[in-house]
């Protein structure tokens, strides 16, 4: 969670186009994690009535780190993470209807609290707001990483989460490819090292310990419990960028994690 919560500071301080960043990074990543993979002797092989489903996941993947960083961008650290992390609440209506398991009760309390911690973060409910977009769009990038860890759960006990994470990261650089032919491509060398931390940190190492707890808990366990990540990426971002977030988003970020604490007490309770 703490690899995995670097990508908001380092989303805000990247200048570049969210497609560019995320083109260049998931190029890097799969460069990294395709070495890593043949260096441990890990199988790339993905059976063929699998491979839709990677692919799938893949876009939707890329889709919701565009649309995440492009809320970064819209607003700051806090907001566009906080914004995010209502995909809990997306995760415990779309779990059951898709992966067929036991809808819990308690999840619509914990949803309840989520939602009231996004309506705090925003100041004014006005189309001309960036903030409000921020939010409208984090919340759409919420949608998109629930579907992708729905479709990718009977998965992961299959594959390795290297190698899963390997061919997404080959799937987000192919479809978002045509941003390199574009005269931004000239501004990327001076970014290049910090895409290289958010490719190396935050991908190839964060994301595919995220993706391997998929084999320990449920998708929506896991979803509420990662929800810590606002924390350090609300912490990096006022160290590193000054980012200090007002008081309403500091209360409405709070309820949003107290669902993390409480999710986190029942979850223990079941191991």
């Amino acid at each position: 969670m703490l690899l995995v919560g670097t990508s908001g500071p380092l989303g805000r301080y990247i200048e570049l186009s969210p497609v560019m960043t995320i083109a260049a990074r998931a190029l890097l990543a799969f460069g990294i994690l395709w070495a890593y993979c043949r260096y441990k002797g890990f199988s790339m092989h993905i059976a063929k009535e699998h491979r839709i489903v990677v692919i799938i996941s893949g876009v939707l993947m890329g889709a919701h780190w565009v649309t995440y960083f492009k809320a970064l961008q819209l607003s700051n650290v806090a907001i566009g993470m906080l914004s995010l992390f209502t995909y809990p609440i997306m995760t415990a209506f779309l779990e059951p209807v898709m992966l067929k398991t036991k809808f819990e009760p308690t999840h619509i309390l914990l949803g309840l609290l989520v939602l009231l911690g996004v309506y705090l973060l925003v100041p004014d409910f006005n189309l001309s707001n960036s903030q409000t977009w921020a939010v409208a769009i984090g919340l759409f990038s919420a949608i998109l990483y629930a579907l992708r860890n729905i479709i990718l759960k009977r998965r992961v006990s299959e594959y390795h989460g290297s190698s899963l994470m390997t061919w997404q990261m080959g799937i987000i650089a192919v479809v978002l490819s045509p941003i390199f032919f574009s005269p931004e491509i000239v501004t990327l060398p001076d970014q290049l090292p910090w895409i290289l931390v958010l490719a190396l940190l935050t991908t190839a190492m964060g994301h595919t310990l995220f993706l391997m707890c998929f084999r320990y808990f449920s998708i929506t366990s896991i979803s509420i419990l990662s929800c810590v990540q606002p924390i350090y990426g609300i912490l990096l971002g006022a160290l590193f960028l000054g980012e200090i977030p007002r008081p309403m988003t500091m209360i409405g970020g709070a309820l949003i994690l107290v669902a993390v604490g409480i999710e986190g007490f029942r979850s223990k309770s079941k191991i």
